[in-house]
Order: structure tokens, then C-alpha cells, then sequence
């Protein structure tokens, strides 16, 4: 390819970064704490995620606010005794899948921090920082517009 080819596919990538950036930070940062679950009710008690957290995992898994939920009667309900055989296997099966779930939040690090990055150098290059701040700006409101 010639150098002004190589320049326009430069620049396009740049703009098509920089509007996707937030939404790629915002999937990275959700799909991160997916990985563990955190969006779910979990510990000893079965406590309620955070909100944020569970606002995230309905904008990532589902593409819709969270809807809040009417009180569950069954939350209240004691749960039966689980079998000493079944609480092992799903033990070992959460061992085994540790390993994958680190590479997991570590691949969402990554990602994010490589977004932060390429937005910093999209705007820190003079010559573009214009565009990419307009495209920056309006890879943030349309999702937020597009959930109301």
C-alpha cells in the first residue's frame, strides 16, 4: 500500500477507537467482574451485589438497564442442606476453572488499559485531537442513549 492509504486506514482506525473506546473500557471493566461472578448474589449470607456492579451485568449481558425485582418471598426461605458429594464436586469444579477466570480478569485489565492508552495518544496527537475528542464525546453519549 502506498503512504497515503497507510495514512486514511491510520486515521479511520483512530476515529473508529477512539468512539468505541468507552464502550470497550465499559465491557472490559464489566465482563472482568463477570468472570467471578461478582454481579451475583454470593458470600456466606447470599448478600445482594452492589448496584453498580448488577447495573453493569444487565448493560452487558443483557443491553438494558437494570429493572429492580420485587421482593422474592423465596429469598427468606431457608435452602436445604446440600450433599457433603455435590458442595465437593462444584468445589473442584471452581478450582479448576480458577486459573481461566485470572486470565479472564487479566485479558480485561489489559484490554481496558490498552484502551486508556490509545485514547491518551489519539488525543495528545495534535493534528487529530479535534476529531478524536468529538468522536471520544459521542462514543459515550450514544450508549447512554440508546439504554433510555
Amino acid at each position: 500500500m502506498n503512504a497515503q492509504t497507510m495514512r486514511k486506514l491510520r486515521q479511520v482506525h483512530l476515529y473508529i477507537g477512539v468512539f468505541f473506546a468507552p464502550a470497550i473500557l465499559f465491557f472490559a471493566i464489566s465482563g472482568g467482574l463477570q468472570a467471578f461472578r461478582l454481579q451475583q448474589a454470593s458470600g456466606w449470607d447470599g448478600a445482594p451485589p452492589p448496584v453498580w456492579m448488577a447495573w453493569m451485568a444487565s448493560v452487558h449481558i443483557d443491553q438494558a438497564k437494570l429493572k429492580p425485582e420485587p421482593a422474592k418471598a423465596e429469598a427468606e426461605k431457608p435452602k436445604p442442606p446440600v450433599d457433603p458429594a455435590v458442595a465437593a464436586e462444584r468445589a473442584a469444579k471452581k478450582a479448576q476453572a480458577l486459573p481461566m477466570k485470572i486470565f479472564t480478569a487479566a485479558l480485561a485489565l489489559a484490554l481496558g488499559l490498552s484502551t486508556l492508552l490509545g485514547a491518551a495518544i489519539a488525543l495528545n496527537m495534535r493534528s487529530t485531537r479535534r476529531v478524536a475528542m468529538v468522536m471520544l464525546v459521542a462514543g459515550t453519549l450514544v450508549p447512554i442513549l440508546l439504554l433510555r
